[in-house]
């Protein structure tokens, strides 16, 4: 049986979540030893043990609710941070003496992990509205804010967003392992397909072009295309070129017809999405067609990549018209910083000088229109150069970033 590769992922806020459910316990607990410890200074203390109350049972009943992301919900967080806020504004009532002595809320220290919760949740632009929050009714509390309240409100600000952009940055950096780790099981996955169709089909189309040109006659013609699908699929199982394609066959002809199938985008097939040129160039291969590539994607917007190729196909067919079927073609893909060089050279006799623009002359624009029309539409450029005896060779340039008139 063939060994699945699994993507394990890590959850870099699962201990946040636990140590904000630890700390909302534990500053629960501090709140109500500190009303113990001063419950005689308290002017009407009957106030503060039933905010306190409804904080204990908040606190327990929602400790679910702080275990994960999902489970910690709108809703909650604006209740929570309702039940905190309305705490320290309670203060006073309970306490008069609180805002000329400068002490401590209800609620003390367990108000930040309201604050802490959206910082979790949401990140420091959530962070930065819950403590501006907590910072007016602080402020309001006080009556006349000291010095010392302001340095707790701000250091609440300040540790608030800093957390909020720490999870944020954390959340970025396990989608990029997670995408890494993908990544790398699938090319594994691909590496163990390619090995065992290394193994079994193209052993099996490998031997039919061979018995088959041995044979002669219609055998040697099944044959040649048995080696022609051998090519197509050692690039398919090399480099994951082919995404979905389609074979059919011309019976006149015998030759093989190779279309890739695009994705539908909502507005149409890959509307905005880079195509790589690969995958388009890639049915082009043969046995007298060898198609040199990076081996990394050669990305450009669709429009341009289509045309491109649409170029190259045109070059090809030249070849197979005013060189033969027997002609040899070689396709090489440059992917450089500035712009997509793509040459397709033949072994042909070459043009003779001339022979462009009599063809122009006699109403014949394959070059002109299918090649250089084209390139000049995506704002690139056509170069064909050719010696007699020595064969042509087409170079396309497509600099990087340009848009053709479709893709506008």
């Amino acid at each position: 049986m063939a060994k699945r590769e699994r993507v394990v992922r890590m959850s870099v806020e699962l201990p946040l979540w636990r140590a904000l459910t630890a700390y909302r316990v534990l500053t629960m607990g501090y709140a109500v030893a500190l009303f113990l410890f001063a419950r005689d200074k308290y002017e009407r203390p009957w106030v503060a043990v039933g905010f306190l109350a409804v904080m204990v049972l908040w606190t327990f009943a929602t400790l679910p609710r702080v275990a994960n992301a999902t489970a910690c919900t709108r809703r909650f967080l604006v209740a929570d941070l309702t039940i905190a806020l309305t705490g320290i504004l309670l203060t006073p009532l309970a306490d008069e003496q609180a805002q000329q002595m400068d002490g401590p809320t209800l609620p003390s220290i367990w108000t930040a992990g309201s604050v802490l919760a959206f910082a979790i949740k949401g990140g420091w632009r959530w962070a930065g509205f819950a403590s501006s929050l907590v910072a007016v009714a602080n402020i309001i509390e006080r009556g006349e804010p000291s010095r010392d309240t302001f340095h707790n409100v701000l250091l609440v600000w300040v540790a608030s967003i800093a957390i909020g952009y720490v999870v944020e940055v954390a959340r970025a950096s396990e989608r990029t392992l997670a995408r890494a780790l993908e990544i790398e099981a699938a090319t594994r996955e691909r590496e163990r397909l390619a090995r065992d169709i290394h193994d079994s089909v193209l052993q099996v189309l490998a031997m039919v072009q061979r018995r088959g040109t041995a044979l002669g006659g219609e055998a040697a013609e099944l044959g040649r295309m048995a080696g022609e699908q051998e090519i197509a699929l050692r690039t398919l199982v090399a480099g994951g070129l082919l995404p979905a394609s389609r074979v059919s066959e011309d019976e006149t002809q015998g030759a093989v017809v190779r279309g890739v199938e695009e994705p539908e985008g909502p507005d149409g097939p890959a509307a905005a999405v880079p195509c790589d040129l690969r995958t388009l160039l890639a049915p082009h291969a043969g046995c007298r067609v060898t198609l040199s590539e990076p081996g990394a994607p050669v990305l450009l917007p669709p429009h341009s990549a289509k045309e491109l190729a649409a170029a190259v196909g045109a070059a090809l067919d030249n070849v197979r018209r005013h060189v033969g079927d027997d002609a040899r073609a070689w396709i090489l893909v440059e992917d450089w910083p500035d712009e997509v060089i793509v040459t397709v050279r033949d072994d042909g006799p070459g043009i003779p000088d001339g022979r462009l623009a009599q063809a122009e002359g006699e109403g014949r624009l394959g070059v002109a229109l299918s090649i250089r029309g084209r390139l000049r539409d995506i704002g690139g450029t056509a170069e064909l150069i050719s010696v007699p005896g020595q064969g042509t060779e087409v170079e396309l340039k497509v600099p990087r970033g340009t848009r053709g008139k479709a893709d506008g």
